[in-house]
């Protein structure tokens, strides 16, 4: 059996050697045996097993989640440890999607709130009608702020927003062109063989989720078109649902 030196094994596995004594002070990883002299040996299964925390980290497991997969591992069965990889990885996806909600969410109030506060100053101290104070900007052209503005957010539940964006992706597939809507949307004409209802449905259920962005489905001489509006706020997230005209 082919034996390694610490300096062996972190070269062979992308570990420094004090993360393996780290690890072995925590009980993931142990020495094959020592020599006379003191000096720790690995064999071939402990780069194996080393293989499979570095897979395990990079994936976002915790150290703790980590412990948990290697002591199914020393049991030798394969089935066990996939079946507890796998849910790991999927309670890792549903909160990741809601961690993009929130950080779509969040880029969409810092756009607003950049626009609003690059305008000029009220006269006087800070009141209800400066920018400091956070008033939401209006879906309406050229609307002051009021109760019915409409905040630029998504109220789509994350463990949905990757099928809707993958229903986007395949209609958006369809597309032959785009037009600009003089900066406050695009336009999208479609080949004729779009599946029309499905275009409709999507426009309706993401109006209702993203309430801040208006759709207006056609079908005329100029083919199967979709115009979607959205005020400045959310032109980032506008270009990249529904990308930016040629």
């Amino acid at each position: 059996m082919r034996t390694y030196t610490i300096g062996e094994v972190a070269e062979r596995s992308g570990f420094s050697a004090s993360s393996l004594r780290y690890y072995e002070g925590i009980g993931l990883v142990e020495p094959t045996k020592r020599t006379d002299a003191g000096y720790r040996l690995y064999d071939d299964g402990t780069l194996d097993r080393l293989s499979f925390i570095a897979r395990a980290k990079g994936l976002g497991c915790s150290l703790e989640e980590i412990t948990d997969l290697v002591s199914i591992w020393d049991g030798d069965l394969c089935g066990p440890v996939q079946r507890r990889f796998h849910e790991l990885v999927t309670a890792k996806i549903a909160d990741t999607e809601r961690r993009i909600t929130e950080l779509v969410a969040l880029a969409a109030q810092l756009q607003v709130a950049a626009a609003q506060l690059a305008g000029a100053a009220v006269d006087g101290p800070c009141d209800d009608g400066c920018a400091c104070l956070g008033n939401l900007v209006s879906i309406g052209d050229g609307d002051p702020p009021g109760p019915a503005a409409v905040p630029i957010a998504c109220t789509l539940e994350p463990s949905a927003l990757a099928d809707q964006l993958a229903r986007w992706d395949d209609v958006l597939a369809y597309a032959r062109a785009r037009h600009d809507l003089g900066g406050r949307g695009v336009r999208i004409d479609f080949q004729p063989d779009v599946p029309v209802a499905e275009v409709a449905r999507l426009a309706a259920e993401e109006q209702r989720c993203c309430a801040f962005f208006s759709f207006d489905l056609s079908v005329d001489e100029r083919g199967v078109g979709l115009e979607v509006r959205a005020p400045e706020g959310a032109a980032d997230i506008l270009a990249a649902l529904f990308g930016t005209p040629a």
